[in-house]
């Protein structure tokens, strides 16, 4: 059974920083893309980041870019999402989601989604 936990969410003051992570298990971790999506109170779920198994690959949201950062740790079988210069549109559940491919993690369309993380950033 595949798992996705989340953690890491919390309230923060506009400008401030917060480290997402997301741990798996009961999938090879390793041979996974990963990203991070995220859903504010009456928006869709949108994409956030991506990263490849190998970690070669990244790729952000035009809204998030340079701002974000995706990482991994394979012998941790997590991903991370560091978010700094946070502002209040940031504010949304961040979810964790996981494909062998990284373009079906992009448009959404994997299987295994977290329970999600919230994340507040006061203004």
């Amino acid at each position: 059974q595949v798992q996705l936990v989340e953690s890491g969410g919390g309230l923060v003051q506009a400008g401030g920083s917060l480290r997402l992570s997301c741990a798996a298990s009961g999938l090879t971790f390793s041979s996974y893309s990963m990203g991070w999506f995220r859903q504010a109170p009456g928006k869709e779920r949108e994409f956030v980041a991506v990263i490849s198994w190998t970690s070669n690959y990244t790729y952000y949201a035009e809204s998030v870019r340079g701002r974000f950062t995706i990482s991994r740790d394979n012998t941790k079988n997590t991903v991370y999402l560091q978010t700094n210069s946070l502002k209040s549109e940031d504010t949304a559940v961040y979810y964790c989601t996981a494909h062998p491919h990284s373009f079906h993690v992009v448009i959404g369309r994997t299987d295994y989604w977290g329970q999600g993380t919230q994340v507040t950033v006061s203004p």
